[in-house]
C-alpha cells in the first residue's frame, strides 16, 4: 500500500504525540514538518520542529535521549500522528520520564492509572536493582530466583483457588500477587514484560 498524505496545517505542521512502545505510556506532544517527518522515517529516530526556534531538532541530540521509532501512525483525519518509540531517557527536557507528569487540578505528580501499574512496577524493579536497599524482599527475590520461581508457583495455586473459591476482591489480590513475583522473576534474566507482549503479538491468529 501506498503511503498515506499527511495534512498539515497552515504553518506547515502536524502534532505528533510520542507514545512507549513497550509500556502505551503517551510521553510528549511536539510539531513535525514535511522535512523532519521525512527525516524520522529515513534515520529511525524522532526528528521534531521546534516552533519557538523555526528549526528542526532531532530528539537527544545534546542530551542523549533519543526516540527510536517502531512505528508511526495516522489518524482517521490524517492531521495528527502518533510516533510508538523506544526511549533511551527521559522525554521532558525537565528530566521526567513523560512531559505530562502533572496534574491539571493540584499541579503535584499524579498517582499512577491501572494501565501505568506493570510499567510501574517495572521501573520501580530497575530501582531495586540499582539502589539494592537493605532489607527489600525484592532484592532477596532478584539474588535468588529459584525462591522467586517457587513464589511464582505457589501464587498461581493461591490464585486459582481464590477464583474457585472466594470473592472477586481475593481474586485479584492474589492475581496481583502473581504478576509481581512473575516480574520479578523475569527480572532475574534482565526480561522485560515488554518482550512477553511481542511474543503474544506474535500468536495472534
Amino acid at each position: 500500500m501506498s503511503r498515506i498524505e499527511v495534512k498539515f496545517d497552515r504553518d506547515g505542521l502536524v502534532p505528533c504525540i510520542a507514545q512507549d512502545a513497550a509500556t502505551g505510556e503517551v510521553l510528549t506532544l511536539a510539531w513535525m514538518s514535511a522535512e523532519s517527518l521525512e527525516l524520522t522515517r529515513q534515520s529511525g529516530e524522532i526528528h521534531y520542529f521546534s516552533r519557538s526556534r523555526r528549526e528542526i531538532w532531532k530528539k537527544g541530540e545534546t542530551s542523549g535521549n533519543t526516540q527510536r521509532v517502531r512505528q508511526l501512525r495516522i489518524d482517521c483525519d490524517g492531521d495528527a500522528l502518533v510516533a510508538l518509540i523506544e526511549p533511551a531517557g527521559p522525554a521532558c527536557h525537565t528530566g521526567e520520564r513523560t512531559c505530562f507528569y502533572r496534574d491539571l487540578e493540584t499541579g503535584e505528580s499524579p498517582d499512577p492509572e491501572s494501565g501505568e501499574a506493570l510499567a510501574e512496577l517495572e521501573r520501580t524493579l530497575s530501582r531495586r536493582v540499582r539502589d539494592r536497599p537493605e532489607g527489600s524482599y525484592t532484592v532477596e527475590l532478584l539474588d535468588d530466583p529459584a525462591l522467586a520461581g517457587e513464589k511464582v508457583r505457589e501464587e498461581a495455586e493461591e490464585v486459582t483457588r481464590a477464583v474457585r473459591e472466594e470473592s472477586d476482591q481475593r481474586a485479584a489480590e492474589e492475581a496481583a500477587d502473581v504478576l509481581y513475583h512473575l516480574t520479578v522473576l523475569l527480572k532475574s534474566r534482565d526480561l522485560s514484560l515488554g518482550q512477553v507482549m511481542e511474543v503474544l503479538n506474535d500468536r495472534r491468529a
